[in-house]
């Protein structure tokens, strides 16, 4: 017989009926509160488990329960006791809620709803609050993850994971709303998904609200991206502290956030980087088939066109397994990049699951050249299990190297992407939906050609009485107008004056280079305690890692991460969130069923080998099995004791049963779903305009990346009858019209420029270092002056561009 109301492929009822979010934008700060309803529609009582993704920078600073009228507000406690009040809890009969932060990877959450009575509702409540990243374009992009990908697991790691993933659609709703308030004018928002129309508030454009237009499948992250009429200005909000905190304590004094925007010399910026080694690792597991790897082979031939001569390269694979196109770095000349090129053409993504520790193993291993700086650029669409592992790994080498990051579809790990370029001092992006690869990734190549900052120093100018604790981690590095953000603690009485000054000095080539930023020492209004909580969250971040590199006191350590974040009421490893609703007090008698949100794929099974997918990290969200024995042996018994420690599940860990209590043969139940909380696993789709894809006669299907394609390493081009097809021209056509004082290569150099500037303007960002390569060789060559060529060139081409235009 059918089950009425949302159901699984199995008849299975779905507790998740609809989800709920509201954003709310100061400035370049959001701040986000997701309401989660669930409904038991089953005959026995409930516990809904569900593992979502939230963004790895996330402070997580608010958790509750509403059933019918009664709200239940959740506090932060250590993690072990906060676990132990929920199983006592759930044992006694008691409704529980329970919030934890993945051990492995600080994106993903897991939430338990404990003992939802038959027909009964609770709708949870969690808000968090994020910076937003500026883009190239100097939007602001605010990412709701609605996609959690399946995470690989090297093999031998000893770790099982919760995620699995089933193929259909999500089975309940999603409704967002967002308020954007800014002293600067809304000059736009667009987004990835359909939105309503823009609706302001005020006629000065300062308050703006939008609202997701419904029936949205899941299927990708929600973005969104906020464009102010006025570029992004350096700025500094203080934010009063609460009075009832205790005294000296980061929550009780005023906070100050710096936000940085440094705009470097125009002389300085002129002149790219000529020399450096560059290695490109690119993900080629299974899940990257298909249009991805397409446009990654895209993407390496942009690339490895652009290097400049002399620099060092090579290319890495990797999934299960790695391999790279030469046995270490090799210098870029046009026998290399030919060599390159033609490996690149014979990519497949064929090499498993994702792996990506070892490689990199592999690469810090490689002796480095002082006099070309290292440059990583890591390309995945994966997520790994041991992503701190791999962190670590990329900051420990972080002197001896640059990483560049690139998440590649949706679900790719923000915790994985935006950490590996914050701890190798290099710049993240993520490729999503119909992004082209290409832009993206030239504009970090261009971060990478940029000169390098360095003697990074901050120094506060403050009244006297006034003392400053900066909680950030060193500026380590500076990108032309990309934000940096210092968060510090002011501690003391001012004795008269309330202006405070923020200096940053450093060395750009032989450049010195100072920025000022004055600043009311004065607290801002209507900031809440966002600033306090995120500040709070950066320290938390760095004290655990600081416990990670296993430093002398690692209890005193943890301590105060624990401290910090049940003060702050944020997140961390060591805590986790706990609701009890103690007016419940009804006794669960016969089973509790268990029921898991799982991701789902849209029929494109990941290429992974069975013996090495999802396990799942031992202290992620360990103890599962072993609770769940516990409760049914408390229920059992009617004890209210300590649980056992060291009592081992009867079958393997794998979240696909539970362990059976001793003294009672009663089986708790555990049935799969079809339902996903804020999630669902994804393949990267819609990479827009991908070639390396070659029509019938293995001619390249972009006029761009043809024309590219057909570039010497030195920058110059061939006059032949491939440059004149690229141009839809003849041979003849370029031959006849050549002027009699310019060789053909000056001739077929000249006419690229003229026609990349002339027809492909718009796409200017990615073919940047090939004109400025093919402007170097020109002027190499001491051809005189070149007006007259450029007026054929233009009359040929049907173009209308000037020599100075090219460069030239």
């Amino acid at each position: 017989m059918m089950n009425c109301g949302l159901v699984t492929e199995k008849n299975d009822l779905v507790p998740l009926k609809s989800i709920s979010v509201e954003v709310r934008v100061q400035d370049h700060v959001s701040t986000v509160s997701s309401t989660l309803l669930y409904v038991n529609e089953e005959e026995r009582p409930l516990e809904a488990l569900f593992v979502f993704p939230l963004p790895a920078d996330a402070a997580v600073c608010h958790f509750s329960a509403k059933i019918g009228e009664q709200e239940i507000v959740a506090k932060v406690q250590e993690r072990e006791t906060a676990r132990d009040r929920y199983d006592d809890a759930l044992s006694s009969g008691q409704q529980a809620f329970l919030l934890e932060e993945s051990a492995e990877s600080p994106d993903v959450f897991r939430l338990s709803v404990g003992c939802l009575s038959p027909g009964q509702n609770a709708a949870v409540t969690i808000i968090y609050i994020t910076e937003l990243d500026v883009q190239a374009d100097h939007s602001l992009r605010f990412c709701l993850p609605a996609v959690l990908n399946p995470r690989y697991t090297p093999a031998g790691a000893g770790i099982v994971s919760e995620i699995s993933s089933v193929c259909g659609a999500a089975p309940y709703t999603l409704t967002l709303s967002v308020h954007v308030s800014s002293p600067k004018p809304i000059s736009k928002l667009e987004s990835n998904c359909t939105l309503d129309p823009l609706v302001f508030l005020r006629s000065d454009h300062t308050q703006a609200t939008v609202n997701l237009s419904p029936g949205h499948m899941f299927d990708k992250d929600v973005e969104l991206f906020l464009y102010y009429q006025d570029t992004h200005q350096p700025s500094a909000v203080v934010e009063a502290g609460v009075a009832t905190a205790p005294s000296g304590s980061l929550m009780r004094d005023p906070v100050v956030m710096i936000s940085l925007y440094p705009e470097f010399p125009e002389e300085v910026m002129s002149s790219l980087a000529t020399q450096g080694e560059f290695i490109f690792v690119m993900d080629r597991s299974g899940s990257m088939g298909g249009m991805p790897i397409e446009s990654a082979k895209d993407t390496l031939l942009l690339l490895l066109k652009s290097l400049p001569m002399g620099c060092y390269f090579n290319i890495y694979g990797f999934g299960s397994r790695f391999e790279s196109f030469f046995p270490q770095s090799v210098e870029y000349s046009q026998d290399t990049m030919d060599q390159a090129l033609k490996r690149v053409k014979e990519m497949k993504a064929d090499l498993g699951g994702t792996e990506i520790l070892q490689p990199l193993k592999h690469i810090y291993s490689q002796p480095c050249n002082p006099d070309h700086p290292r440059q990583l650029f890591i390309f995945t669409d994966g997520e790994v299990e041991n992503t701190k592992e791999v962190l670590d790994l990329v900051k420990h080498h972080v002197h001896s190297h640059r990483c560049f990051s690139f998440g590649i579809g949706e679900g790719a790990s923000s915790a994985l992407i935006t950490g590996m370029a914050r701890e190798g001092s290099g710049h993240a992006q993520f490729i999503t939906g119909t992004d082209r690869m290409q832009p993206k990734v030239m504009q970090s190549l261009r971060f990478a050609l940029q000169p390098h900052v360095f003697n990074i120093s901050v120094d506060w100018t403050l009244p006297d009485g006034v003392t400053v604790d900066t909680l950030s981690q060193p500026i380590k590095v500076l990108f032309q107008g990309q934000r940096a953000l210092i968060y510090a603690q002011l501690k003391g009485e001012s004795s008269g004056g309330f202006e405070g000054k923020v200096t940053v000095k450093y060395r750009l080539k032989d450049h010195p280079v100072t920025n000022q930023l004055h600043f009311c020492l004065k607290p801002a209004g209507e900031t809440g305690l966002s600033v306090h909580r995120l500040a709070a969250r950066t320290r938390i971040r760095s004290l655990e890692q600081e416990e990670r590199s296993r430093g002398a006191d690692v209890k005193g350590i943890r301590r105060k991460i624990v401290e910090l974040s049940v003060q702050a009421g944020v997140s961390s490893v060591h805590t986790a969130f706990i609701a009890v609703n103690k007016d419940s007090r009804q006794t669960v008698k016969g089973p509790l069923l268990q029921r898991r949100v799982q991701t789902h794929s849209h029929g494109k099974q990941l290429a992974r080998p069975k013996s090495k997918i999802l396990r799942a990290p031992k202290d992620a969200f360990e103890r599962n099995d072993s609770r769940q024995e516990r409760r049914s042996r408390m229920r059992s018994t009617g004890s209210r004791c300590s649980p056992r420690r060291g009592v081992s599940p009867r079958c393997s860990p794998s979240f696909e049963c539970v362990g059976i209590a001793d003294s009672q043969p009663e089986i708790l139940l555990k049935e799969r779903l079809i339902c996903s909380s804020l999630i669902s696993t994804n393949i990267p789709q819609s990479f827009e305009k991908c070639s390396f894809l070659f029509d019938s006669l293995g001619k390249q299907s972009d006029p761009l990346l043809q024309l590219v394609s057909l570039q010497k390493a030195s920058g110059c081009w061939d006059l032949d009858v491939t440059l004149a097809d690229a141009f839809g021209k003849t041979e003849d056509e370029l031959t006849n019209q050549k002027p009699a004082q310019v060789e053909g290569s000056v001739w077929a150099t000249l006419l690229a420029l003229i026609w990349l500037y002339g027809c492909k303007i718009d796409q200017r960002v990615e073919w940047q270092f090939v004109a400025m390569k093919a402007a170097s060789w020109i002027g190499s060559q001491k051809v005189g002056d070149l007006s007259e060529c450029v007026c054929v060139g233009n009359v040929l081409l049907g173009c209308q561009v000037t020599k100075e235009t090219l460069g030239i």
